[in-house]
């Protein structure tokens, strides 16, 4: 899903090169987590001049606009992804921060059934499971976690 200028005015954002720029960042980045010093980096290499005071303040304004989802994983750490239209979870590794996600109908089945056995309606969730993924690091910092 593709954020256009139009979008930005309709959440009552102007267009502004800062916006512009973090927006195509989010959006073209194949790391869909990107922190607010990912982003600052990123853009700092590109050339741009936007400090890192301005990508938290975006964030924050997108964040509040619905345009992108702020996620704190474990590590109280945050990262942001654009909003999207499906739902997933995530998959966290502890040692590297990487972020897997992924969609499970039988999770979200049993999650809806628990919900209800508890005389609930389940109208969200968020569930972050967290691991040593399988680089080399990673699996070594699990085995002196033991």
């Amino acid at each position: 899903m593709s954020i256009t200028n139009q979008d930005l005015r309709k959440a009552g954002l102007k267009v502004t090169l800062p916006r512009v720029k973090i927006l195509e960042l989010l959006e073209r980045s194949t790391e869909h987590h990107l922190s607010a010093e990912d982003i600052y980096k990123t853009l700092l290499e590109q050339g741009e001049d936007v400090g890192l005071a301005t990508v938290y303040r975006v964030l924050t304004q997108f964040e509040t606009a619905g345009i992108i989802e702020r996620h704190q994983f474990e590590n109280n750490y945050s990262v942001f992804e654009i909003l999207q239209a499906d739902h997933h979870d995530h998959i966290v590794c502890q040692n590297c921060g990487r972020v897997v996600e992924f969609t499970s109908p039988i999770i979200e089945a049993e999650q809806h059934a628990v919900a209800e056995r508890f005389g609930f309606e389940l109208t969200g969730h968020s569930l972050n499971l967290y691991v040593f993924c399988d680089k080399p690091e990673c699996v070594e910092a699990r085995k002196k976690r033991k």
